[in-house]
């Protein structure tokens, strides 16, 4: 029986991403429960997993990857890189018809690929299966700690992206025992607010309800969790109602001014959509009881829900300052009466060895058992983009971008 071929791709964009979508250890395994399965890897020199970690497992390394039915990615790929008539798995961003990857649908649709996006890989209720969200919010989440530690000047967390894996990183939270009483505001309840919380709870930082966290003090560091409707309210007064929120976001507004006076560090992991009111507003910011000091805006939503998040921030460079009054951004801890935030857009790779063990067991449970049994219930069928050289019937809508009429 011929065996189906997954060749793990050189991660080729630049700035260079260490993630890899199987580990060693993980290929392994993946051959073990689906014998008909063989996976090839590209040589990387930049991959968190070295070469020779694969070969020690006895998985094919090598720079041909002609041989293979499918190929395995985790950022885009570079066009001149593209395999004609190859089936692509990778994170292309281009369904919101993101304007700098029209030249990629174009090259793709060109090189009759067949591309099936991990953003768009969902179960039968519709929700995503294959993410990175939960290590955001990890590395976010730790980074908001090690950005509040250092403007207070209490302690100094050693970066993220030098610790070797999350077990190095968490050898830290020790350091956080040196932490006041502070209030925490975590939003979310998806991924990335799961995997924020994941690390305050191990930092001993205790979890309290809504009602507690505005009307109580505390002895201790607390946070509390606040879902949509805690801080958005319809304007005509109705009841609320989850489905109507996400529905007609444009309908509610932010009551999140009560959680200001109260609110020292905020942990933005929700899903905004633009249509829905911000947080809050920039001349919130400059009122007298405004209390937050730091924001770690783990969606980095630029120009979004924060009105702070004015540029995304790099890995080596994670913080910068937001003056409310000048409504300008100034070097990090640069004057105590400015917000520090940090809002970098490419959390997980800080963790490139730990988010990588994460994907790939999302790859083997949600995505290899479709892979090798022809798809039965469709579930890679319905996040294919393109196929036979054209848009598949649910991501037709991106036709006009890929003919490049419109950007």
């Amino acid at each position: 029986m011929k065996k189906l071929v997954v060749g793990i791709i050189r991660e080729g964009k630049i700035p260079p991403d260490k993630r890899v979508p199987l580990t060693p250890l993980k290929c392994q395994e993946a051959v073990s429960v689906f014998p008909e399965l063989e996976i090839i890897v590209q040589p990387s020199a930049i991959r968190s997993y070295s070469d020779q970690e694969y070969r020690d497992l006895n998985i094919r390394v090598q720079e041909d990857l002609s041989e293979c039915d499918v190929l395995m990615g985790v950022k885009e790929v570079p066009i001149p890189d593209l395999l004609f008539n190859k089936t692509y798995f990778f994170f292309s961003h281009t369904i919101k018809k993101q304007p700098h990857n029209q030249p990629l649908l174009q090259a793709i649709l060109e090189k009759n690929i067949t591309l099936i996006d991990y953003e768009t890989l969902t179960n039968i209720k519709g929700e995503r299966t294959v993410a990175f969200g939960r290590y955001a919010g990890i590395v976010g989440a730790y980074n908001g700690i090690m950005t509040y530690g250092k403007k207070s000047k209490l302690f100094d967390l050693h970066p993220a992206h030098q610790c070797l894996d999350i077990e190095d990183m968490e050898e830290e939270y020790f350091k956080v025992k040196a932490l006041p009483p502070i209030k925490i505001a975590v939003t979310g309840g998806g991924r990335v607010a799961q995997g924020i919380m994941e690390v305050l709870d191990k930092m001993g930082i205790r979890k309290v309800s809504v009602y507690d966290y505005l009307y109580h003090s505390f002895t201790e560091p607390v946070y509390a969790q606040l879902h949509s409707s805690d801080y958005n309210r319809r304007r005509d007064g109705r009841v609320w109602d989850n489905a109507d929120f996400y529905r007609n976001p444009h309908e509610y507004e932010s009551t999140f001014e009560k959680f200001i006076p109260v609110t020292d560090v905020l942990m933005a992991g929700a899903y905004w959509n633009p249509a829905a009111p911000k947080l809050f507003t920039s001349e919130d910011m400059q009122r007298p009881d405004f209390k937050i000091t730091t924001i770690a805006d783990v969606t980095c939503d630029v120009d979004g829900s924060l009105p702070c998040t004015k540029r995304a921030s790099s890995i080596p460079d994670p913080v910068y300052d937001y003056n409310p009054f000048t409504q300008q951004l100034d070097p990090a801890f640069s004057r105590p009466e400015n917000i520090t935030v940090m809002a970098v857009d490419n959390l997980p790779c800080e963790l490139p060895r730990s988010a990588s063990r994460d994907f790939g067991r999302q790859l083997i449970d949600e995505v290899f058992p479709h892979l090798v049994n022809n798809d039965p219930e469709g579930i890679l069928a319905r996040a294919t983009i393109a196929q036979n050289g054209k848009l598949t019937e649910r991501y037709a809508y991106l036709q006009e971008y890929a003919l490049g009429v419109e950007m």
